[in-house]
């Protein structure tokens, strides 16, 4: 299937985490260089890029899926030019090539700066593909931030060097790699000129993240958020990703030094046994997780708290799974990511003795998410009766209704005469499971 007109419309579906969502909206704010515009909702595109994820289980198949629906019962002329980016164009991409005709272009998430030009070959009828991992180049060749939400993404770091035995980051994203502080500063500066109020630091391991301020000065990440709390007009800061093992004693401090670091706080901990944690080739065990939240709970006392988990690792042991509970009893997460083991093809957890049975393993994951969405509700109704500030993000489903986020991350619903990007206090008066309803108080002073 070989397009013969440049596209004019085009549509990004993106995967997986946070940082697959900033890599959408840069590719899509490219292709709005090209004069590309968004597709309307419910209207087919002419260009679908699929902004892929390879850490779940199927997720090769997922995207075969989606082609396989973008191009049936489509004549050549109607069927959509199509783009699969992210991590599985990175692990598999000229099976992809090979495997689906339909497929113009393959480009891995630290090439997809280059994806104009691969659009220019694409729209002559040459398929392409470009996974090569060059370090941090593509920042470079973005084009500037002219628009973004109250809530907007900043990639500092990318790739991971810990090589826990079921990942594929570090074969699909590389090595660990921190952009520079001079980048990052201007970066969040045009985000809240374009309208940013908080701004998310991303990165596979963004507690590795360093370099060197404008004095410099080597500096980590609590530097680097110290720094962006100057920034006016940003009024909140959060980041995701950490790994336990880089979590100094000056991140943990800026918890409970910088008011525009927000509450929360997300740090995997994968599992509860200390076996099962060393075959993952995690650093850190059950006791010293326990301790490190101790400290980070210590320096900022209202911190919500949430993380990941992996039930089923091969070898998983059921005594061994009851210690994740324990360890979740510990904790008491405010939100928490649970997932079933799936082996990733080339990582040592796929050839390792013991796999656990796909039964065992759906037993295991409803007991766990029980307990995490026990202690989510119980986070919640914890809230009640507080005022606290919300950042609008959109509307409700309903006229007059506005959906935010607290500064714990919980999604608050409301009524009242406020726009989006608008600060506001809100007594949350209301807990469900996953939300709170809230009623308005008051704005809160720019």
């Amino acid at each position: 299937m070989k397009p013969t007109n440049s596209p004019k419309t085009y549509r990004v579906k993106s995967f997986g985490c946070q940082m697959n969502v900033y890599d959408g909206e840069r590719m899509a704010e490219m292709l709005g260089e090209r004069g590309i515009v968004p597709a309307p909702e419910g209207e087919d595109a002419d260009l679908v890029v699929l902004n892929t994820c390879h850490i779940r289980e199927k997720a090769a198949e997922k995207v075969y899926s989606d082609i396989g629906r973008l191009t049936k019962g489509k004549t050549q002329d109607k069927a959509p030019m199509i783009a699969v980016a992210g991590c599985v164009a990175q692990a598999e991409g000229e099976e992809i090539m090979a495997r689906a005709p339909a497929v113009s272009m393959v480009v891995g998430p630290q090439a997809y700066h280059r994806l104009p030009e691969m659009l220019d070959k694409a729209v002559q009828g040459e398929r392409a593909t470009d996974t090569d991992m060059p370090a941090i180049a593509k920042f470079a060749a973005l084009p500037e931030r002219k628009r973004t939400n109250p809530a907007s993404f900043l990639t500092v770091q990318e790739g991971c060097d810990k090589f826990c035995t079921y990942c594929v980051v570090p074969y699909t994203r590389g090595a660990e790699i921190s952009r520079p502080y001079g980048d990052l500063v201007t970066e969040a500066r045009k985000l809240v000129d374009a309208g940013a109020k908080e701004i998310t630091l991303l990165g596979q391991n963004v507690s590795a993240w360093s370099g060197e301020n404008d004095k410099g000065q080597a500096v980590g990440l609590a530097g680097l958020i110290r720094d962006l709390a100057k920034v006016d007009g940003l009024a909140r800061i959060r980041y995701t990703t950490s790994h336990p093992a880089d979590m100094d004693a000056d991140l943990i401090a800026a918890h409970g030094e910088i008011d525009k670091l927000m509450p929360f706080l997300h740090l995997p901990v994968q599992a509860g046994s200390d076996r099962v944690l060393k075959a993952m080739n995690r650093s850190h065990t059950a006791e010293s997780y326990l301790r490190l939240l101790e400290r980070f709970r210590a320096a900022r006392p209202d911190l919500a708290l949430s993380g990941d988990f992996i039930v089923g690792f091969p070898g998983e042991t059921d005594a061994e799974f009851e210690e994740t509970l324990k360890l979740v009893d510990a904790v008491g997460y405010a939100q928490a990511f649970s997932f079933k083991y799936s082996p990733r093809p080339g990582t040592p957890a796929a050839s390792m003795e013991g796999q656990v049975a796909k039964e065992v393993m759906d037993e295991r994951l409803q007991r766990l998410q029980a307990a995490l969405n026990r202690d989510q509700w119980a986070f919640n109704r914890a809230t009640e009766g507080r005022t606290c500030e919300v950042l609008v993000e959109r509307k409700g489903k309903h006229p007059g209704q506005w959906l935010g986020k607290t500064p714990w991350l919980q999604s608050a619903w409301f009524e009242g005469d406020v726009g989006i990007g608008d600060l506001v206090q809100v007594e949350l008066v209301e807990a469900g499971p996953n939300s709170l309803a809230g009623r308005l108080r008051e704005r809160v002073a720019a």
